[in-house]
């Protein structure tokens, strides 16, 4: 390929230099990777001309869809002006300063001041040394702990990692790196197969929660850290009543309430926070992926009055907030989500992800929910998930060795869709831009009925697979 005036190998460049995050590294040496040249809307195209659909918006992320001039031309007017800023000791310039009270009125409970960085990993990372801050300004050091689920995805710094739920995530890294405690999912999809009602399973979950404070302590215990939807854990959405009940009691036993938003915000469930859509009344709102749909790097950590009360009045103590980066409050990010913000608005894509996300929930649970190797379809608004199962009565996974929703995964990339198996467990996840079309979602959801049928062909020619296929269009 030709890239500014020099022939160069990419492809080969990458697959011997390149090390690549979330990748079987074996593998990638033999096979070599995806080159992607070039992006408009919802398609994109690779370095031989093929084209794909994207069902994941790069990695939850690129909301607006991909080729929007007036993006690019933001970046390029701000790098012309101020290419960049630093925000240390009071320092600052117009585009983040717009932003902060932008987003900060535009959060969906009352928020007093953000803190930005560059990736929802850094986002999440902030907001445990702010909850650490925080309860050291307030006199009361024992109170550290955070409470994490099982199969939460919060990143991948030391601290972000720590939080998230995914053995893959912890092993080999020597992770957790600190006290955090682990409460279970709240996947009823796991569960009703027992026999256990929606309402009992609450019951257990909030049992749990209970016990676990009783247990640690809830002088000892700082924050809750939870997504609306847990995203990359597996497109999980909480039973009716979970999140009420949870508040309540973290609300009576002074534990701080974080809300993950770095997949859910910005308009990906039909409205513009998921703390919208299950009334979360959080302390600290952590977002970054849509708020410039990925054209560049950042992230925000909100807080509300309160916490920001602590950090001010530590602040005076101790001479000043000792947390930043190199790059916060970066000008070109910053600019990108003006302009960002500003098409999600014009355009209403919140309310398209609305009305394209009732159409899609309902492809793919009339379609894909009725193939043989789907044993449930869950999501809201513009996140799906498709879990494979051995049993349509219940959740029986397939042994891992068999790399099930690997295969599908394989499959639909032939046939040029872009989905994403997870972490895990047997679990394909959609989540498309928010401009997508009903026919762009039929689309996707032929193709990967297509890939099931091919995945569900091989299996049945094993013969320890233990059914047969029937004729699913």
């Amino acid at each position: 390929m030709s890239f500014y005036g020099h022939n160069l190998n990419a492809e080969a460049f990458d697959r011997d230099y390149h090390l690549h995050p979330f990748t079987d590294l074996k593998s990638l040496a033999s096979s070599g990777p995806l080159m992607i040249e070039r992006g408009q809307g919802t398609r994109l195209w690779d370095n031989n001309g093929k084209e794909y659909i994207d069902g994941l918006a790069g990695l939850w992320c690129v909301n607006i869809g991909y080729g929007r001039s007036e993006i690019a031309d933001a970046i390029s007017r701000q790098a012309k002006a101020l290419p960049y800023c630093q925000a240390f000791a009071g320092m600052t310039s117009t585009p983040p300063a717009l932003l902060s009270e932008r987003v900060v009125n535009m959060a969906p409970v009352n928020m007093k001041r953000i803190f930005f960085g560059t990736s929802g990993s850094d986002a999440n990372d902030t907001a445990v040394k702010i909850v650490w801050y925080y309860n050291n300004a307030r006199r009361q050091p024992k109170k550290k702990k955070i409470l994490a689920r099982s199969r939460a995805y919060h990143g991948v710094t030391v601290a972000s990692a720590s939080l998230t739920g995914l053995e893959g995530v912890h092993k080999a890294f020597d992770l957790p790196a600190f006290d955090v405690v682990r409460l279970s999912a709240p996947h009823y999809y796991w569960a009703k197969g027992d026999g256990v009602s929606e309402e009992e399973f609450v019951d257990r979950l909030i049992a749990e929660l209970e016990e676990t404070i009783e247990r640690e302590g809830a002088e000892t215990i700082a924050a809750f850290i939870s997504e609306p939807i847990m995203g990359a854990g597996g497109v999980i959405v909480p039973p009716d009543g979970y999140f009420r009940r949870v508040q309540e009691i973290l609300k009576a036993n002074d534990i701080l309430f974080v809300a993950d938003e770095v997949i859910c915000g910005f308009g990906r469930l039909g409205k513009m926070f998921g703390s919208q859509v299950f009334d979360l009344r959080p302390d600290i709102i952590t977002i970054a992926k849509g708020i410039t749909s990925g054209y560049q790097p950042l992230s925000g950590c909100m807080v509300n009055a309160d916490v920001y009360k602590g950090l001010e009045s530590g602040s005076s103590e101790i001479g000043f907030f000792g947390h930043g980066y190199t790059y916060s409050a970066h000008p070109i990010p910053a600019a990108a989500a003006l302009a960002n913000l500003d098409i999600l608005e014009r355009e209403n894509l919140v309310k398209n992800a609305a009305d394209a996300g009732s159409h899609m929930q309902a492809q793919l649970k009339s379609r894909a929910g009725s193939h043989p190797l789907v044993g449930d379809v869950r999501g809201h608004g513009l996140i799906g998930a498709v879990e494979l199962s051995a049993s349509k009565d219940r959740h029986v996974p397939f042994a891992p060795a068999m790399g099930v929703a690997k295969s599908v995964y394989a499959e639909a990339l032939n046939q040029g869709l872009i989905t994403r198996a997870l972490q895990g467990g047997d679990i394909l996840a959609f989540s498309p831009p928010l401009t997508i079309t009903n026919s762009e979602i039929d689309e996707i959801v032929d193709k990967l009925v297509s890939a099931l049928n091919v995945v569900a062909d091989k299996l049945a020619r094993n013969d320890s697979t233990p059914w047969e296929r029937p004729n699913v269009t």
